[in-house]
């Protein structure tokens, strides 16, 4: 009996056959990048209470791809300056660069209000001639990038890597215990402004991978389960990249032996599931006990 393509996706020889396609190399070295990008963002976002913020910057990464795609330029330049814009308007609001809800709040209904404007403007004006980029957007188009979207992806998410693990140390000791951080000399307000300019350049990134409607999945899930299994700060930042990596993987894998499973959503189904399996007993009795870093 033949094995369903959704098992034998993950054998050798699947991986080796889908490979040879260049809109899946360009998926997954793109999608890597991205999810890595996430996976160490998303940890920081879970550490210090901030997911709101990160699906704040998923409708915002909306509105502002719409925005562009409205005015009939690339929908990047939308993507990236609404989302940092945004992301910095938020610390500047909240407490020692820190979006509180009120704040996150009070932009978030603002926001969707002005992407409902710029849907409108959008599909009344320009989406005779591009009616697929407003849905493109909304889910994410990962197998749809061109060799130079994807080159782009992937030095953008390096960099937000790069950048995480640049501030990871002050950060760290920020959201823990942000008193005596500052107390210590350190730039609490500048490492706040700094990290939510990092998380909407990452929020900007992932929607290209994964559509606005599912970006915040795919920053709070891995990072979630990762936060799960251990308490130990570095190794949860690499087991967060790694958990989103793995499921970015998976993922397309799923997709391409699927071809009516939206990629999008095989990511974050498997994100999902592997978020839930920390629940169980089995599981969470391999988590360590806290001795550092």
């Amino acid at each position: 009996m033949t094995a369903p393509p959704a098992i034998t996706v993950l054998a050798g020889h699947s991986w080796t056959a889908a490979l040879q396609h260049p809109f899946f190399q360009h998926a997954l070295l793109a999608g890597t990048a991205v999810a890595a990008a996430a996976g160490l963002t998303g940890w920081f976002l879970v550490l210090r209470a901030q997911v709101f913020t990160g699906d704040a910057l998923s409708h915002v990464a909306f509105t502002g791809a719409l925005a562009a795609l409205a005015m009939g330029v690339d929908p990047r330049i939308g993507l990236y300056a609404a989302t940092i814009a945004v992301a910095l308007l938020l610390g500047a609001l909240g407490r020692r660069g820190r979006a509180d809800d009120v704040a996150i709040g009070s932009v978030f209904s603002w926001f969707l209000g002005l992407g409902a404007f710029f849907l409108t403007l959008y599909t009344t004006s320009r989406s005779a001639g591009n009616g697929g980029a407003g849905v493109s957007v909304l889910f994410g188009s990962i197998f749809g990038l061109s060799a130079s979207q994807t080159l782009t992806a992937a030095l953008v998410g390096l960099g937000i890597c790069a950048a995480v693990v640049a501030v990871a140390r002050p950060l760290l000791f920020a959201s823990v215990d942000e008193a005596v951080a500052a107390a210590r000399g350190v730039p609490v307000r500048l490492l706040g402004f700094a990290f939510l300019a990092i998380a909407g350049a990452c929020a900007a990134e992932a929607t290209q991978a994964v559509g606005a409607l599912l970006v915040l999945g795919l920053l709070a899930a891995p990072a979630g389960a990762a936060q799960r299994l251990t308490t130990r700060p570095y190794s949860g930042l690499a087991l967060s990249a790694g958990l989103a990596v793995a499921e970015m993987w998976t993922g397309l894998g799923l997709s391409y032996a699927i071809p009516r499973m939206p990629p999008s959503f095989a990511v974050l189904a498997t994100a999902t599931a592997v978020y839930a399996a920390t629940y169980l007993p089995a599981v969470r009795r391999v988590r360590p006990a806290y001795r550092g870093a």
